[in-house]
């Protein structure tokens, strides 16, 4: 009974920082008060703000690949698949947008397995289709993307278009640079 109170409780502090976090850059007291537990209970869980970002780093990885996997990238033409990326790393990006302002990032070895495995293989598979460019790599590609999708979080574009249409405008953005070179 214990751990579960202490995993719900744990689940509600992440829930109002992601929350807090994403709108504005607030304190850990503001954090505690607003989850409705004390500041004690709130540092037993997470006692730095360091480790309270790293716990959302690693629950936006968990978040970003159930979300992936259910894109089903692999079923989808190339610009289907990163449309739907888009708006997979638009609405999970927008939820924890304090992660890209304060550069966090979650455990390489996880992330690379998790997320940057299913990206690199619809960007493979984009350049064997010829769909993408052939003279950058797959991973260069992946990049460019993913830096576009990022300065469209910081740029808060995700809340000015909407999720939809922010996502389908940086598809065809991306897509219309990725073409092949005659």
């Amino acid at each position: 009974m214990a751990a579960h109170f202490q995993l719900k409780t744990s689940a509600a502090i992440l829930e109002t920082a992601a929350r807090l976090l994403a709108e504005r850059d607030a304190s850990m007291v503001e954090i505690a008060a607003a989850a409705g537990v004390g500041r004690a209970t709130l540092y037993r869980h997470y006692p730095t703000r360091e480790a309270l970002l790293a716990a959302l780093a690693a629950q936006a990885l968990d978040e970003l690949a159930e979300r992936i996997a259910d894109a089903a990238l692999e079923q989808a033409t190339v610009p289907e698949g990163i449309e739907r990326l888009a708006r997979v790393l638009l609405t999970v990006g927008d939820r924890y947008v304090v992660l890209i302002r304060e550069r966090v990032k979650p455990d390489e070895q996880d992330a690379d397995q998790r997320l940057r495995k299913p990206l690199r293989a619809l960007f493979e598979r984009g350049a064997r289709e010829r769909t993408l460019r052939s003279d950058l790599s797959p991973e260069a590609q992946v990049k460019l993307f993913a830096s576009i999708i990022t300065g469209a979080l910081q740029a808060d574009l995700q809340r000015e278009l909407g999720i939809e249409q922010a996502a389908a405008t940086l598809s065809s953005f991306f897509l219309e640079g990725a073409l092949p070179r005659a």
